[in-house]
């Protein structure tokens, strides 16, 4: 008898990355808006927990260094207790954002469930102090981050698997560093 596992796991993919048509469209309006944000000399900020925050700092990593646009994120240990131990786990994003977002920023919250009360504090302190806002969520298709986020750009991923989320959005945000260094193969600096 054949494992069909991965056959069907992969086939999921092929669906997920495109099922939602407008995800192409909301892909090129984050490169533009990444775009334009190097070009006003301002900064995207990338945060997130566990997988979501070692994917913040791989696509920070790579768009600065690969596609010249300046990206920073908070995953600094001590930065993180700190934050945590004076002012409270769920409000160490917020607290970060207080200190390091300048006007103009970006800031780019990534969170399979939409649900991290961290997140979604960090993403009620950027509505509140009028920071532009993207978010990459999945699962429940009204998280509490997608609904907060309704008037920016979110994407989403139908599928309560975690590290299906995560792949894809890996996916996606790779996709736009690869669209602003202009292909999808070149040689490291």
């Amino acid at each position: 008898m054949k494992n069909f596992f991965f056959k069907n796991y992969f086939e999921q993919f092929k669906i997920d990355l495109t099922a939602d048509l407008s995800i192409i469209s909301k892909l090129e309006r984050i490169a533009r808006l990444f775009k334009n944000t190097h070009k006003n000399k301002k900064k995207i900020i990338f945060m997130g927990n566990g997988g979501s925050a070692a994917m913040s700092s791989h696509v920070s990593v790579d768009l600065t260094k690969n596609a010249k646009v300046r990206a920073i994120n908070f995953n600094e240990s001590d930065l993180i207790t700190c934050l945590s131990n004076d002012y409270g786990h769920e409000n160490w994003m917020k607290s970060a954002l207080e200190l390091y977002c300048d006007k103009g920023d970006v800031v780019v919250l990534i969170s399979t469930s939409g649900e991290s009360k961290n997140i979604v504090n960090a993403a009620r302190w950027c509505l509140k102090n009028r920071v532009k806002l993207i978010s990459f969520t999945g699962r429940n298709k009204k998280n509490k981050l997608k609904t907060l986020n309704k008037k920016s750009i979110n994407c989403w991923v139908d599928s309560n698997s975690y590290n299906h989320v995560e792949m894809i959005h890996h996916v996606w945000l790779l996709s736009i560093v690869d669209n602003l260094i202009g292909k999808s193969e070149y040689e490291p600096n």
